[in-house]
């Protein structure tokens, strides 16, 4: 009996999990986990299967059942932060964008940003204006297929190619006209170092926008890029807030904070409201692995990090990995053969298709309508699809964002940027997203004189497309759990009874905690360390010490009742 019992729990804990990853190319590796494989496992072995060293930029991000998507942490077990059931599916990502992408020491680290931007640009992350989506898919086809050959590329070959959702006739022609006369004797490398320093240039690039609300209500996008922390609101960037600015961040349900500290001695504080505790969380835990990649010198530097000043309250986070300076330090140091790289150009791709493989789709590809009605059953496509937290749907024109030769490096101007002629708004996209608001519906191409507005606003919906997941989807569950299946009121009243006792328990040990750092003197960092705070010492002169003497007053006269009685 006790072997068998023991044979029976070995078996728990060897036991394995299926997990496959959807790679930058959209192939898969699949592998097998053990049940305390830690993400850092799982990474190195996508890292060892792609020949890839200069791994600091990349992630693994994933989706809960909730559809709210996180990156995989490496310190901590698979299994305990996967909430769906096995097999696990997730996605490698370009988590830190470079600073420079076209600096980076192997062809194999440049060819996977290369992936990623093309994503971005594909599902409208990267805001630019007709001219350079021209130059940008220009690069991409030379990339592809190599130099124009009139034998083999006929009239309207870029129209098999789907670089955006969807694009006008005038808009390939001159995809075609700077890919015949302009990047003739490129190699694919060539191209894709070319394309690297043009998309760097944009000022959306890297950007992975969270949808959020200002204090008044209105729609904002928070995003987080190599160069500090930008606001999008309406058709302005709003703010731009450079990493050594930004002195704290921190969340409270879906209340977000960024304590920001200017030159001019002058502060202020940020407040946004996120849709979800957990879309905030996010956004949080973001901004502060962000943060410490981009602005710390050495990796030591890295702190435990908060997201209240209490320490038995909130959230605590660590970044553990590199910092960007390392990094390119270790880049540097790297002296091997340059690996062989097979590039994905005959391969269907869900983000550009190749040419071989039909004609140009108007609209959506029909996989990735597939895709988004998949997703609403099993909640998949989030991950299939995108990178980031919400797929951006640009809506301008011209000078998107301003010109795009200025970087962020430059310095905040006084007011705002307006980026569009009108609202810039990323959850109008054509895919849904984890936290959508209530209008994902997409907005019709408006065409001007009978050419299209923009490249992006050329979007439009299919007939047939299942809609997003919405409010009201959402809302079935508890519709049907509050009808006949409800609970008995005693079954609801033992509940309440179980949980009352252990409520006691933890405000009693508050209390006790609160007598410790008030009333003792114990000497103890991390108690010296709450006593210092700002807030526990307003709490303790405002509001507990007037308490404490009021407590003491009513027991004075109480005594004093029962000696004279």
């Amino acid at each position: 009996m006790l072997s068998r019992l023991m044979s029976g729990s070995s078996r728990t804990l060897d036991r394995e999990y299926d997990c496959t990853v959807r790679l930058l190319d959209d192939s898969e590796y699949t592998c097998t986990i053990q049940r305390d494989a830690k993400g850092q496992y799982l990474f190195d072995l996508l890292c060892h299967h792609l020949n890839l060293l200069e791994k600091d930029y990349f992630g693994i991000r994933y989706v809960d059942p909730d559809k709210q998507r996180h990156w995989l942490e490496f310190t901590k077990s698979i299994v305990k932060q996967m909430r769906s059931q096995p097999p696990y599916t997730m996605c490698f990502r370009v988590k830190f964008y470079p600073t420079d992408p076209a600096a980076l020491r192997e062809e194999i680290t440049r060819y996977l940003v290369f992936l990623q931007i093309k994503r971005d640009l594909f599902h409208g992350r990267l805001l630019c204006k007709t001219s350079d989506a021209a130059l940008l898919a220009a690069y991409i086809l030379q990339a592809e297929i190599g130099d124009y050959d009139p034998g083999k590329h006929p009239e309207g070959y870029s129209s098999k190619f789907q670089f955006f959702p969807k694009h006008s006739e005038k808009l390939e022609r001159k995809i075609s006209d700077i890919h015949k006369a302009e990047l003739s004797g490129l190699t694919p490398a060539s191209s894709e170092l070319h394309f690297l320093r043009k998309a760097q240039t944009l000022e959306t690039y890297g950007v992975d926008p969270h949808p959020c609300k200002d204090v008044s209500g209105n729609a904002a996008f928070l995003a987080f890029t190599p160069y500090g922390f930008i606001v999008l609101q309406g058709n302005k960037r709003v703010h731009f807030i450079k990493w050594n600015d930004a002195t704290k961040m921190k969340f409270e349900g879906k209340t977000f904070h960024v304590y920001v500290s200017e030159k001019e001695e002058r502060k202020m504080i940020l407040t946004y409201f996120a849709p979800t505790p957990e879309a905030c969380k996010h956004l949080w835990k973001c901004g502060v692995e962000n943060q410490a990649f981009y602005k710390l010198e050495k990796s030591s530097q890295v702190r435990t990090v908060s997201s209240s000043n209490l320490f038995f309250k909130g959230s605590r986070f660590r970044y553990s990995g590199r910092v960007a300076k390392e990094v390119m330090e270790s880049s540097a140091k790297i002296k091997r053969e340059p690996p062989e790289i097979h590039r994905a150009g005959l391969v269907p791709s869900r983000s550009c298709p190749s040419i071989t493989h039909g004609p140009r789709l108007t609209s959506v590809p029909r996989t990735r309508r597939r895709a988004v009605h998949i997703s609403i059953m099993e909640g998949l496509e989030s991950l299939r699809d995108s990178a980031h937290s919400t797929p951006v749907r640009s809506s301008s024109h011209n000078d998107t964002f301003g010109s795009h030769a200025r970087s962020f490096t430059t310095e905040r101007s006084g007011g705002a940027t307006v980026i569009s002629d009108e609202a810039y708004n990323p959850s109008e996209s054509v895919l849904p997203t984890p936290v959508a608001e209530k209008n994902l519906e997409l907005v019709l191409g408006r065409q001007v004189n009978g050419a299209p507005f923009s490249i992006e606003e050329e979007r439009e919906s299919e007939p047939g497309t299942p809609a997003p997941v919405t409010e009201d989807v959402r809302s079935l569950p508890l519709a049907l759990t509050s009808g006949d299946g409800a609970e008995p009121p005693n079954t609801v009243a033992l509940s309440v009874l179980r949980l009352l006792p252990v409520a006691l328990g933890i405000l009693f040990a508050l209390l006790l905690l609160l007598l410790i750092l008030t009333e003792s003197d114990l000497d103890v960092a991390f108690l010296r360390d709450i006593r210092q705070t700002p807030e526990f010492e307003q709490f303790h002169y405002q509001y507990f010490c007037p308490l404490r003497r009021w407590c003491a007053c009513r027991v004075r006269s109480l005594l004093s009742l029962l000696l004279d009685s």
